[in-house]
Order: structure tokens, then C-alpha cells, then sequence
């Protein structure tokens, strides 16, 4: 009987994995059409490199939100399209730092004004409040 009054009350459209879901397909949608030679999280490493500069691979996971392998096979490839080079450290011997190249660094100025772009097409239905409520909201989960 209990089971019955969930299958009643529950609704796919009210879950909120399956909006987060279909938002991020939009969003990647908007991502690929204007981005289309890196991915997301390849944009990722790249900006934050952009921003911060050099870093541990280690620590550049981090603060992705990447683990050690994701992070390892990304960096991979952004080395493969020259966007990225790897340097022992100068403290730690163990460690690589990963930095952007010159053809990184031109890429990454354009992508991140892209972004941007991509940020706004993707809440355009929502006001300048609500987009950032919706980021706040997010944060918290």
C-alpha cells in the first residue's frame, strides 16, 4: 500500500537529478556549437590554469573536482594539442607542474570569453537574480 502511494505521488519531471540532467545537456549542447575544439572539462583545466598559472597536477585536480586519473588523461590530451606542457617541480622533484603553453594561454583568453557566452545562453530564460540564486543553490549541494 505504501509503495502504491509513492508510484502515485512521484513524478520523473519533479526529481531534481533528472532537471539537473536535462539542464546540463542543454548546456553542453551550447557548449559543443560554440566551443567545439575542447570539451568541457577540457576548458576546465584551461581556465583554471589561466587564471591561477602553474600548479601541481595534483592540486589542479583539486580544484577542478577532478580525481588523479581524469585529471591525468585531460592533461594528456591538452599536452597532445600543445595547450599544456608538464615540468618537474622546482620544491618537490616528485611533482609535475602543469602550465599553459603560449598556444594555451591564446586559447584559453578566447575560450573564457566564450564561456561566458555559453553561461549566458544557457540561464537566458531566467533573470540576472534568479541565474544567480540558481548558482548559489547549486554551490550548496
Amino acid at each position: 500500500m505504501a509503495q502504491d502511494k509513492l508510484e502515485s505521488t512521484y513524478r520523473l519531471e519533479d526529481q531534481i537529478g533528472f532537471r539537473l540532467r536535462l539542464a546540463n545537456q542543454k548546456h553542453l549542447e551550447l557548449f559543443a556549437e560554440h566551443m567545439p575544439e575542447a570539451t568541457p572539462t577540457q576548458f576546465a583545466i584551461l581556465a583554471r590554469l589561466y587564471f591561477d598559472g602553474s600548479l601541481s597536477q595534483n592540486h589542479l585536480g583539486r580544484r577542478v573536482g577532478m580525481d588523479a586519473a581524469t585529471t591525468k588523461g585531460v592533461v594528456d590530451r591538452l599536452r597532445g594539442k600543445g595547450w599544456v606542457q608538464s615540468t618537474p617541480s622546482k620544491t618537490d622533484l616528485r611533482r609535475l607542474e602543469i602550465s599553459l603553453t603560449e598556444q594555451g594561454r591564446a586559447f584559453a583568453k578566447g575560450a573564457v570569453k566564450r564561456a561566458q557566452l555559453i553561461s549566458q545562453q544557457t540561464t537566458k530564460k531566467l533573470s540576472a537574480r534568479e541565474a544567480e540564486r540558481l548558482l548559489a543553490l547549486l554551490g550548496k549541494l
